[in-house]
């Protein structure tokens, strides 16, 4: 029987991981947060895995520009309303059950996360490489939370009727250097 608590990564508990990766290198300190936020809601929510919705709900409360990005006010409101209900409300049938499309590879090494979630977190430090970073950001993993048209993550942004294209055409144009 598998632990129904995510463990922490290695990376998370200080150590190296053994492919030598730090996992907290990857990510700004924004991020870093963001991670352990969406780890500790998964613990809280009894679910085995950090799954794509965990991970949107850490970037709304700890992210000031992925909410700038996603529009501030209600929008914002709605959608931490739905994911907060579901641990009540819809979100029950999620568990037990692992997040996966099958429309990405699946990512190896990153204990506690679901392959939807993990795809993102590697996304996301592609993203933030192609335009010049060296760590990735909030909005990298937005964009790549909203890739996958299966991830629990667009389902609560549909639910709240924020449209995935849309996010991806604001997070290009938040990169875009202004005149």
């Amino acid at each position: 029987m598998q632990p129904r608590i995510p463990r922490q990564s290695p990376g998370e508990q200080g150590a190296r991981r053994p492919d030598r990766t730090d996992v907290d290198a990857r990510f700004n300190a924004e991020l870093a947060s963001v991670v352990s936020g969406a780890r500790r809601r998964a613990v809280r929510d009894g679910d085995r895995q950090i799954d794509t919705a965990h991970l949107l709900h850490s970037l709304l409360e700890h992210d000031p520009e992925v909410r700038a990005v996603l529009g501030e006010g209600p929008r914002i409101a709605r959608l931490l309303g739905y994911l907060v209900q579901r641990s009540i409300g819809y979100g029950l049938r999620w568990q037990s059950t692992v997040e996966d499309s099958g429309a990405v590879p699946v990512v190896t090494g990153v204990a506690g996360f679901s392959p939807l979630a993990a795809a993102a977190m590697a996304d996301a430090c592609v993203r933030a490489k192609r335009r010049g970073a060296a760590r990735a950001c909030g909005i990298d993993l937005l964009a790549a939370l909203v890739a996958d048209p299966q991830a629990r993550a667009v389902e609560v942004l549909g639910r709240a009727a924020v449209e995935p294209r849309t996010v991806l055409t604001r997070v290009e144009n938040h990169f875009e250097p202004t005149p």
